[in-house]
């Protein structure tokens, strides 16, 4: 039982949901999920022209056009995946209630991870 206690607070972040301890209805949670979507996406923003400008500096200093490029392409891939990937995590839900806030809270997840890849690229 132990165990369950301290595993918990790593369950709660592995769900953006379960981040939303202010939102008592579907709804609530459902508008609150949409918002951290939102940050997150500005964070991938943010994140990835830190990682352009890195990319386009490391190809004036070679001299070589190599790093931007692949960067985009990298970024163009990724955004087919998450859409791919949520796209499955939504249609797992058979059309249910919770499809819409799955396909969000994917999005986050991936979103996340996506910002931490993007800002190592930047340094």
């Amino acid at each position: 039982m132990r165990w369950v206690l301290i595993l918990l607070p790593f369950a709660a972040l592995a769900d953006p949901t379960l981040e939303c301890t202010d939102a008592g209805s579907q709804v609530e949670i459902g508008s609150c999920v949409s918002d951290m979507e939102l940050r997150v996406n500005a964070a991938i923003e943010s994140s990835y022209s830190f990682a352009i400008a890195s990319a386009k500096e490391l190809d004036e200093v070679t001299g070589r056009v190599v790093a931007q490029p692949a960067l985009e392409r990298a970024q163009s891939a990724w955004v087919a995946f998450r859409d791919a990937q949520c796209e499955a995590v939504g249609a797992s839900y058979g059309g249910g209630s919770g499809t819409g806030m799955a396909i969000t809270s994917c999005r986050i997840d991936l979103g996340r991870a996506r910002v931490d890849e993007l800002l190592r690229y930047a340094n």
